[in-house]
């Protein structure tokens, strides 16, 4: 144990070692996808951070860890952006500073039962904090939350249509610090294993207790995916390629089609004979087809992603612009401070437009959509906005081609999963060239996925459901809980702070001297 005291006393190994600890808990999600690794692979990060010599340096530790965990989550970012990758890890990984500090703060040193007590839901709460400044849209979106990881358990899955995605985060947080009280902690072992059967109690009553949405009937929904198209002219020959596709899912007796991202690469108002092709597939499968335009506008300026439904007589004139936008692959912000990433990596050369509100579609014998675009489909509030307006299938259009051999296409594709079971409503990730998924409203997969490898065109029947889960209702309650306690447990310590000052003992004055100028002595 001295010698590995004295081996973290480097700071410079002990930073090396919290950024490794820091990208630990991204084997939990696709690629590697175990997700079991989740519940322990915070343990080191709270064990180094506990034994640091100060507040500041447990603060440090926190930022390195962040650091780790956004780059190793983001790495497949580095063929595009170059150093930019490591400068967004290093701002993204100061968010982890005060969840470090409070790691130290509360099971540094020989923590009492009552401060790991506090520490099973001080910590989750830090976490949650960090989670969501990282979730706005202009630091990236909430691309990795660490619930996000239980994306294939049916328990989870289940706590996702009670709290979303920030209650798997909680719980999953909570279990590590209890770990790590167990392992470094021998004297508060109960208040920790207390916190374990807790987690496992409301997992069981989650399972038990929370509603299962209703099924109706089943619907009938193609994905398109034309695979990889480069090379010049490639938006006319991708749309060659998904009309061939979506030819033959004609007699299919559909109800929706689905192609993915930028499917279609000119206005439609500019290129009418594109409309009329879009007319006559839809008449010969006798569905609607929703497809995607990544282009400029010709009745307004400047270039939107949309969403465009056309049926048998060309577009329905329903519509959704795409409202949160990519930074750098979409959008440069601050573009006069930071437009020198577009000389060093693949940094949007031109800012997308921004659409201003969702849009639920009726695509015909009453079947409500609600369309997403790429990475839309990480952020909760979007999807639950949709069902509260009444969509019965969420659709996400996405295109992750740029990434295609890396984590990125399953790492996308498994946000879908989260999104069906926290609104009880399934959902369609149809995309360019894979990975194209659809999962059921309790976030299970319908039939197989279409991998970056495939060029095809899929059938699958998706059970539409009706119902509300809690979620749903109470939107993003476990956010405000987390911030609660946090502000609860901050009141005490200050409290706690200004006691201890009070009932400090005064110093004792300095000693009284006699005439002759030596200290006097009691009693004489």
């Amino acid at each position: 144990m001295k010698t590995l005291d004295r081996r973290l006393a480097s700071p410079w190994r002990r930073s090396g070692l919290a950024v490794l600890a820091g990208a630990l808990p991204v084997l939990a999600f696709p690629g590697p996808a175990l997700w079991w690794w989740a519940w322990f692979a915070l343990v080191p990060w709270i064990l180094l951070a506990r034994t640091a010599p100060g507040g500041k340096r447990a603060a440090y530790d926190g930022w390195c860890g962040g650091f780790g965990f956004v780059l190793a989550m983001h790495h497949w970012l580095l063929p595009n952006l170059h150093v930019f990758t490591f400068v967004i890890a290093a701002l993204l990984g100061a968010l982890w500073v005060p969840w470090g500090w409070l790691v130290h703060r509360t099971l540094g040193g020989t923590p009492s039962s009552r401060r790991v007590a506090a520490a099973l839901v001080v910590l989750p709460s830090g976490w949650l904090l960090a989670e969501l400044v990282r979730s706005w849209q202009g630091l990236g979106g909430p691309w990795g939350m660490l619930g996000a990881s239980q994306w294939q358990v049916a328990p989870a899955l289940r706590l996702a249509s009670v709290g979303g995605v920030w209650l798997l985060s909680f719980l999953v947080v909570a279990v590590n610090a209890a770990l790590a009280v167990l392992v470094a902690v021998r004297r508060a072992r109960v208040p920790a294993l207390a916190g374990l059967v807790a987690t496992a109690a409301a997992t069981s009553a989650a399972w038990v207790w929370s509603p299962r949405p209703d099924t109706d009937e089943r619907a009938a929904i193609a994905v398109v995916q034309p695979g990889v198209v480069a090379g010049a002219d490639s938006a006319d020959r991708r749309f060659d390629r998904e009309e061939q596709l979506t030819r033959r899912l004609a007699d299919r007796d559909l109800d929706l089609i689905v192609w993915g991202e930028s499917s279609v690469g000119f206005d439609l108002d500019d290129r009418p004979d594109l409309a009329r092709r879009l007319a006559a597939l839809s008449r010969e499968t006798g569905a609607d087809i929703l497809v995607n335009v990544d282009a400029r506008r010709s009745d307004k300026p400047g270039i939107y992603k949309s969403s465009v439904l056309v049926g048998p007589q060309g577009p329905t004139g329903d519509r959704y612009d795409k409202m949160r936008l990519v930074p750098f692959g979409e959008y440069v912000p601050f573009r006069s401070l930071l437009g020198w990433a577009t000389s060093v990596g693949k940094a949007a050369g031109e800012d997308r437009r921004q659409g201003t509100e969702q849009v639920v579609m009726d695509v015909g014998d009453g079947l409500r959509i609600g369309p997403m675009v790429c990475f839309e489909s990480a952020f909760p509030d979007m999807s639950r906005s949709l069902v509260a307006d009444g969509a019965q299938v969420l659709v996400a259009q996405s295109s992750t081609s740029t990434f295609q051999h890396t984590w990125a296409p399953e790492q996308h594709a498994s946000l879908a999963a989260l999104r069906a079971a926290e609104t009880g409503r399934p959902m369609v990730h149809a995309t360019l060239t894979g990975v194209s998924a659809v999962y059921d409203a309790n976030g299970a997969r319908i039939g197989s996925w279409l991998g970056t490898d495939a060029s095809a065109s899929r059938v699958y029947e998706v059970p539409v459901t009706h119902g509300t889960t809690p979620y749903v209702r109470y939107g993003d309650w476990t956010v405000y809980a987390a911030l609660g306690i946090l502000a609860a447990w901050g009141a005490a310590e200050g409290v706690r702070t200004v006691r201890l000052r009070r009932n400090r003992p005064a110093r004792p004055g300095p000693p009284a001297r006699t005439a002759h100028g030596s200290p006097a002595r009691p009693g004489h």
